[in-house]
């Protein structure tokens, strides 16, 4: 039986705790079903009644935001020194780094936010966001949000529509999988063509070894 397969089980018998505990761990780094296991305790709660949908968006909002501030810590007290120290093996290095976090500086709202909603970027946003050294009150601010919205609409989404949200929640994480391969598309081109101007930009910003910034 796959771990998707047992969350029906989890939530008959750990409740809040058990979307709390899965959503937490998904957005700390650990790739786990949280939209499933939100979904799946919003419908539990508009036809059995076992549990109260508010309380389930609430614990799956604390959850995203508690997970993703846990990546986040991880990735700036380790992530940011291992990219220093091995991020030539991936050629990650430092000029490349420094643009990684001018762009941060620039986008990183909109990635934490609209992260939440797309299933890979779900897990590892925060960790990417600390690495990357972003502000950490401005982290706090767009995973809240990001947070507390998504948790509001796919959790209202399950208890409205029932069983058939998980068929509307598929095609939903898809098409926002979707945009943002489109969007990392792009990107990269136009990365790739503005890759001097960019990195030229980025050494203004943040003059000086990253090291000093640890």
């Amino acid at each position: 039986m796959t771990f998707s397969e047992q969350i029906p089980n989890l939530i008959a018998h750990y409740g809040y705790v058990a979307i709390f505990c899965v959503i937490a761990l998904e957005s700390a780094g650990i790739p786990l079903p949280g939209e499933t296991i939100l979904v799946t305790a919003a419908i539990y709660a508009g036809t059995a009644h076992g549990l109260n949908i508010y309380g389930v968006i609430g614990a799956a909002a604390a959850g995203a935001i508690f997970g993703d501030n846990i990546g986040f810590w991880v990735g700036r007290e380790i992530g940011l020194h291992l990219l220093i120290k091995h991020g030539h093996y991936i050629k990650l290095d430092e000029a490349r780094l420094k643009l990684g976090q001018y762009l941060f500086q620039r986008h990183g709202g909109k990635i934490v936010f609209f992260g939440r909603f797309v299933a890979v970027l779900r897990a590892f946003a925060a960790l990417l966001a600390g690495a990357n050294g972003f502000e950490p009150k401005r982290f706090f601010l767009f995973n809240a949000a990001g947070g507390i919205v998504w948790a509001t609409l796919f959790g209202t989404l399950g208890y409205v529509f029932g069983a058939e949200a998980h068929k509307i929640a598929g095609p939903f994480g898809l098409a926002m999988l979707i945009v943002a391969l489109i969007a990392l598309f792009y990107g990269w081109r136009f990365y790739k063509s503005h890759e001097a101007r960019l990195m030229q930009e980025a050494e203004k910003a943040l003059p000086g070894p990253l090291a000093e910034r640890l």
